[in-house]
């Protein structure tokens, strides 16, 4: 009798334990729905499991995994810190920092996505989320800023990546801005919530911010990630292959071959086939374009040559590029500074071994559109399928649709460039740098 009340003791505990952070973890998420409306969807779609003794949350992008003591231990030392642990792997799902786990240095990835979200909540300076050491860790980030400028994941992400932190920084940055773990963003086959599904939620809490925080302050972060984790992500590649075209491509072509015949002429004739497999076949590939750089003092030259860098790893793939091509690299400001032809890859070598920018004026797009013009009544082009022009956007567009598809490239978002020309496409290129 006694041993089975003293075993029902523990189980009683533990019963009493995991009620106690149901709620606590219901009133924070209460609380966040009170304040921040904007992200009801969002809350809502995640699923709450009891993990047990894993001395911490965690979150894959759908299901949130806690350890109720944790969350207790959390909640005696200040309540605000269940709520702001929510908050921020909450946002960790929205910004869909958990979907580019694959493709980072996790250790600065986790770094970065950490202080994305946490300058976020900073800045919104909701009273259920402030905590004690929030100077400090704004006082670090308003040094990063100064430096990246907006504290996206990505950004910070990518400033680290070429100005390495010391290990005693990561230590410090990891105190300030540690939140939730993160080992269960590597990507798994089967999750609750895909990043499309988080992307138009994304959309969903950029519509509602709009709606519900007209006359609230503090809300600049949350738009600027916002706008990272739902802008489009475009396939440089299938981009090219919009200027491709219809021609021979020389390479054997045993899609064409007829083994019939050829197995009756050795059969026949002895060592003599009746037919060999073409040289040649149709293949629909890219061979002429146009690629304009915009070298206005805006546009810095590692930006513009890793820009040519990408395109010269798409040139080099069979697949995509006829063997001889006709490509036009000219560089231009508020006229067109230089135009360099291209017809193989030894070529494209050459220019990025040894080509030298050259501009550095104000912006100007219309003599480029009037140049190719130019080119064409001169019978330079054959079939001339479009132009990508590489800009930060800020010069004058030109009126008339040209009789071929135009790209204008960015490296970034930027809400106040101006709108590109209806006839034309923009897209936003994912950088390096």
């Amino acid at each position: 009798m006694e041993e089975r009340q003293a075993a029902r003791e523990p189980d009683s505990r533990k019963q009493e334990i995991q009620k106690l952070a149901r709620q606590v973890l219901a009133l924070a998420r209460d609380n966040i729905l009170i304040s921040l409306r904007f992200l009801d969807v969002a809350l809502l779609r995640l699923i709450w499991e009891d993990k047990g003794a894993i001395g911490c949350m965690a979150a894959d992008g759908g299901t949130v995994w806690y350890d109720p003591e944790y969350v207790l231990r959390l909640y005696q030392r200040d309540p605000a810190l269940v709520a702001r642990s929510v908050l921020h792997l909450l946002l960790h799902c929205v910004f869909s920092h958990s979907f580019a786990y694959d493709k980072v240095e996790k250790e600065l990835w986790d770094l970065a996505a950490d202080m994305a979200v946490e300058g976020v909540i900073l800045e919104m300076d909701l009273p259920m989320t402030r905590l004690a050491g929030d100077a400090e860790a704004e006082g670090r980030l308003r040094v990063w800023r100064e430096d990246v400028g907006a504290l996206t994941a990505e950004r910070i992400y990518k400033y680290m990546r070429h100005n390495p932190v010391t290990p005693r920084e990561r230590q410090e940055l990891t105190r300030l801005f540690y939140r939730d773990n993160h080992e269960r963003w590597t990507p798994k086959e089967e999750i609750q919530m895909t990043a499309e599904q988080w992307r138009q939620i994304g959309e969903r809490v950029k519509a509602d911010l709009k709606s519900f925080t007209q006359s609230r302050a503090g809300t600049q972060g949350l738009e600027k990630n916002l706008a990272e984790a739902t802008r489009d992500r475009y396939d440089y590649g299938a981009i090219l292959r919009r200027f491709a075209v219809m021609g021979e491509d020389l390479t054997v072509n045993d899609e064409e071959f007829d083994y019939i015949y050829y197995a009756y002429g050795l059969e026949r004739y002895g060592n003599m086939p009746l037919i060999e497999p073409l040289e040649y076949r149709d293949a629909r590939k890219v061979k002429e374009f146009v690629i304009a750089l915009d070298t206005s003092a805006s546009c810095r030259g590692p930006v513009v040559k890793e820009f040519l860098n990408k395109t010269y790893s798409l040139l080099k793939g069979s697949e995509n590029f006829f063997t001889r091509i006709n490509v036009h690299i000219m560089q231009c400001d508020n006229e067109v500074q230089s135009d360099t032809k291209i017809t193989c890859d030894e070529d494209f070598q050459n220019f990025l071994a040894h080509g030298r920018l050259q501009g550095f004026g104000a912006t100007d797009f219309r003599p480029v559109f009037d140049y190719v013009d130019r080119l064409l009544e001169q019978g330079e082009f054959e079939n001339l399928k479009g132009l990508i022009y590489f800009t930060d956007g800020y010069g004058i567009y030109p009126e008339r649709m040209p009789a071929y598809d135009v790209i204008f490239a960015f490296l970034e978002e930027d809400e106040m460039r101006r709108d590109v020309p209806p006839w034309s496409m923009k897209v936003v290129i994912e950088s390096d740098l």
